[in-house]
């Protein structure tokens, strides 16, 4: 069973194409225009094992906020594709990481319902040409349009650098524990309701 999802999305204001393998083996190609999302999507990529690619252009004359936004519509929408009816997965998982001083703590469920608590205060500093306020805009976005629920914290740190890329670090490995086949299921769901979503 491929767990392949591929999804392009045009608007006036932004152009994305996004495809996930969630059997991959880290490899990524990210192309957002900028480089600090660029690097925090290449974090989900490489520390999930999930095979990546994105390109994403858009109106960014204005700001990021169009592209960041509609590129977490589009990659989580491809990651609901990618997950299908949830046969035989973990479902639910969490990861704390660390990078120096920061400490991060991400908890998932692929359930099928979309719903984001995002507990990580950031400034500005630090982060390149993307706006700290669009980290949890575009994580909220993703689990929403991903059917999955998250919840995340930062529970330690002073660089908002170490801060994002610890977050995206453990969601990484968060998303990797949770979609990761688990062979006792025998392919059943993990859900006394017999399906997700």
């Amino acid at each position: 069973m491929d767990r392949i999802g591929k999804l392009s999305r045009e608007t006036r204001e932004t152009q994305i194409s996004v495809e996930v393998n969630l059997d991959g083996k880290g490899e990524y190609e990210i192309d957002t225009g900028n480089g600090m999302f660029d690097h925090l999507l290449a974090q989900l990529s490489r520390h999930g094992l999930i095979d990546l690619k994105v390109h994403a252009r858009g109106d960014s004359h204005v700001g990021w906020h169009h592209l960041v936004e509609d590129t977490g519509i589009v990659m989580g929408r491809a990651l609901k594709d990618a997950v299908g009816d949830g046969s035989g997965i973990r479902r639910m998982a969490h990861s704390y990481v660390p990078l120096d001083e920061a400490l991060a703590l991400t908890v998932v469920d692929f359930g099928g319902r979309g719903y984001a608590v995002i507990d990580a205060g950031m400034s500005d500093s630090d982060l390149g040409a993307l706006p700290a306020e669009l980290i949890p805009h575009f994580l909220e976005t993703m689990a929403r349009e991903g059917a999955f629920n998250l919840h995340v914290r930062i529970m330690a740190g002073s660089s908002n650098h170490h801060k994002a890329e610890a977050l995206f670090k453990s969601l990484a490995r968060s998303m990797r524990a949770a979609l990761e086949v688990d062979e006792r299921l025998g392919g059943e769901v993990a859900s006394t309701k017999g399906s997700i979503g």
